[in-house]
């Protein structure tokens, strides 16, 4: 039989991203609002909706390790299936998940020795792992082998570029991403954090210019400069309920570079309980993942 891809919850991936795509597996993540225990994804039982209502609401959220048992369930169905099995992880620069994934598939080798199980850290993060994941179903659909696929992404995951603006310091602030004294400061000044995921697969604050009006040009600039459509010409905006601002930055990067295939997608919880809301920011394939290199 054939192989299987299998990705988490983080890659927030939308109907309008896999139109006409061979169908993942994908693993809900748990997510915490507010000291109540929740799980996003396949029947989870949070919603982007709820989880921004939620953070709108005055409440935080926190993101914890996926139980290995979970991916003992989900992993054995497909093995136990007759089917091989590559998991695109969400980045070990931000999670821990990366390292139990890996633990239970080296343990599932024993019992399905006949099965190719594989894995790869995508170093990437929301809509940039969701669109190398993208990537990886269409070279599925196209016929590629495990090995050509596995081998594709591990040469190419650096080329996914991520870049967001953020609204407010608070939630950077309490996950330990910026000071106490830088938080306050930047707000005062209404600074909009401008993050990038680096090599190490590691959210990084990079600019801090004052006002998204601004921090939307850097957006720009950045795609003039590091976009390579050779790679790929599909451009993904993702935003944290701002769907009409997202709409504003499509319109503008359709006019700037009218062959991009652009969607718009939400930015789900998992990242999102680090940002907060009012997120935006576009992921596409590039010359280079770090801009200050």
């Amino acid at each position: 039989m054939g192989y299987r891809i299998v990705t988490d919850a983080t890659a927030d991936l939308t109907e309008e991203m896999l139109q006409g795509l061979p169908a993942p597996t994908v693993v809900s993540m748990p997510i915490n609002i507010g000291g109540e225990d929740h799980s996003f994804g396949p029947q989870g039982d949070l919603t982007v909706d709820r989880f921004y209502q939620t953070l709108r609401a005055g409440n935080f959220a926190t993101t914890s390790q996926v139980n290995p048992l979970v991916y003992q369930k989900v992993f054995e169905s497909i093995l136990a299936a007759g089917e091989d099995l590559i998991y695109l992880c969400f980045s070990s620069g931000l999670s821990s998940t990366y390292q139990g994934a890996c633990l239970c598939m080296e343990n599932l080798r024993e019992q399905y020795p006949e099965r190719q199980i594989r894995y790869v850290d995508t170093l990437s993060a929301s809509i940039g792992e969701g669109h190398v994941v993208m990537k990886a179903l269409e070279l599925q659909k196209q016929g590629a082998t495990l090995d050509a696929l596995q081998d594709w992404v591990e040469k190419n995951r650096l080329h996914m570029f991520h870049f967001f603006m953020v609204d407010t310091f608070e939630h950077l602030r309490r996950g330990g991403r910026v000071s106490a004294a830088v938080a306050m400061a930047g707000t005062a000044l209404q600074i909009k954090p401008m993050l990038i995921v680096d090599d190490e697969g590691k959210l990084v604050v990079v600019d801090k210019p004052r006002g998204r009006k601004r921090a939307a040009q850097l957006l720009l600039e950045k795609m003039e400069k590091l976009w390579d459509p050779a790679l790929g010409d599909t451009v993904l905006i993702g935003h944290g309920d701002c769907l009409a601002e997202a709409e504003g930055l499509a319109e503008t990067v359709r006019q700037n570079f009218p062959q991009a295939k652009i969607i718009i997608a939400p930015v789900g919880p998992v990242i999102a309980s680090h940002t907060g809301p009012g997120i935006l920011g576009l992921t596409f394939w590039s010359r280079q993942r770090d801009p200050r290199r």
